[in-house]
């Protein structure tokens, strides 16, 4: 990266230390008026859990685990900051049937776009998801059926990241989301819910880094990724928190020759959704709760392990751990998945091995297709090699 990009990149870093100061402030000396602000009453749980599934095939086949990998177009979901390091023009394809133990035409499908933009020297990318919860029936109080509606969510987000030094990135993504869980009736907004989110986040790829006598130079990195951060979820006269986030991820390629790959990556999740009596509503809100809400859910945990041979095809196996005070251990599941690069094609598949007998995530298979167009030296104004 050239010096005129690093001054960019610094003169978009400043800014956003700024108001991180600011908002920091604010929250130590006015945290219990952002707690009791005048918001609707908030429900049990977290809304639009579905922020929260992973896109793509590859990183389902590792347990779910790359925030410190996020090394294609998948990161505006894990760590958008790992599009720092990106320069090829991308363009991704996601679908999975969700649940498919309970046979109700649940499925999610994801689009996404990315590429390196030179008069921003920064990626940016663009990414559409769409969550089908099926079809159900309205009926009154006597049980007549009233009509039927179709339930579904979906989210919009845009994300830009850009290189600090030529090892470190930052990223940030914005998030329109809505949630449509039941039927919009006269002067009553029923189940329509509607919010905007951002993530902020940071990657460190050391080009030279020796631990002991293990070089481990342009083979590790680490990620960090707070997801999610928003007002709550709106639904007519009650509000759920959103399902804010915390990750940090770590990556390492452990073998790399002429036609073996051998990567390994885990990651740390903790829920930022903090319980509080106290206070309106029985939740702290989002900002406070980055600070506070440490202390009242357990890490989840994911790894795993990726084989490549002759940067072709890709075995890969991993686990996801959560406590069960999060979920009752429904989402403690093993994962396997391959994957297939054809030119600029890359094709991945994955499958879900739970841990519990008749678990609902039981039998779950995922597929995620990659375009990469590997234009990144035109992009970056660098001429082929044997043109003048």
């Amino acid at each position: 990266m050239n010096v005129s990009a690093k001054n960019l990149a610094m003169r978009f870093a400043q800014p956003l230390a700024q108001m991180v100061a600011i908002v920091t402030m604010v929250i130590f000396t006015q945290g219990t008026a952002h707690a009791q602000s005048n918001q609707p009453p908030l429900g049990g749980q977290p809304a639009v859990p579905f922020m929260l599934i992973g896109p793509d095939s590859r990183a389902n086949g590792m347990g779910d685990a790359n925030t410190g990998m996020a090394e294609d177009l998948h990161a505006i979901h894990w760590n958008p900051a790992g599009l720092a390091f990106q320069y090829d023009r991308q363009v991704s394809l996601a679908f999975s049937r969700w649940l498919p133990q309970f046979n109700a035409d649940l499925y999610y499908a994801r689009g996404a776009y990315g590429q390196y933009v030179p008069a921003l020297q920064s990626t940016i990318a663009v990414d559409f998801l769409l969550f089908n919860l099926g079809q159900f029936i309205r009926t009154d109080i006597q049980g007549r059926e009233l009509g039927r509606f179709n339930s579904f969510e979906f989210a919009i987000s845009g994300a830009i990241a850009t290189q600090v030094t030529d090892d470190i990135g930052v990223g940030a993504a914005i998030k329109y989301i809505q949630s449509n869980l039941g039927a919009t009736t006269d002067n009553v907004g029923g189940g329509l819910g509607q919010t905007v989110a951002f993530d902020i986040s940071g990657m460190w790829k050391p080009l030279k880094l020796k631990l002991a006598d293990v070089d481990l130079s342009d083979r590790f990195s680490v990620g960090v990724n707070i997801k999610n951060i928003g007002p709550s979820m709106t639904y007519n006269q009650f509000a759920d928190p959103l399902p804010m986030q915390a990750r940090v991820g770590l990556a390492a390629t452990l073998i790399r020759d002429e036609f073996n790959e051998l990567n390994i990556a885990v990651d740390y999740a903790k829920q930022l959704v903090q319980r509080d009596s106290s206070v309106q509503g029985g939740f702290v809100q989002a900002i406070p709760a980055i600070f506070t809400a440490w202390g009242t859910r357990e890490f989840e945990v994911a790894g795993g392990l990726e084989y490549w041979y002759d940067k072709t095809v890709a075995l890969r196996g991993g686990y996801y751990f959560e406590p069960a005070r999060v979920s009752n251990a429904i989402r403690n599941y093993f994962t396997v998945g391959v994957g297939v690069r054809f030119d600029i094609f890359q094709g991945d598949f994955s499958y879900i091995i739970p841990t519990q007998v008749n678990n609902p995530l039981g039998n779950t298979l995922r597929f995620s297709l990659i375009v990469n167009f590997r234009d990144g030296k035109q992009l970056l104004g660098i001429k082929p090699e044997g043109k003048k």
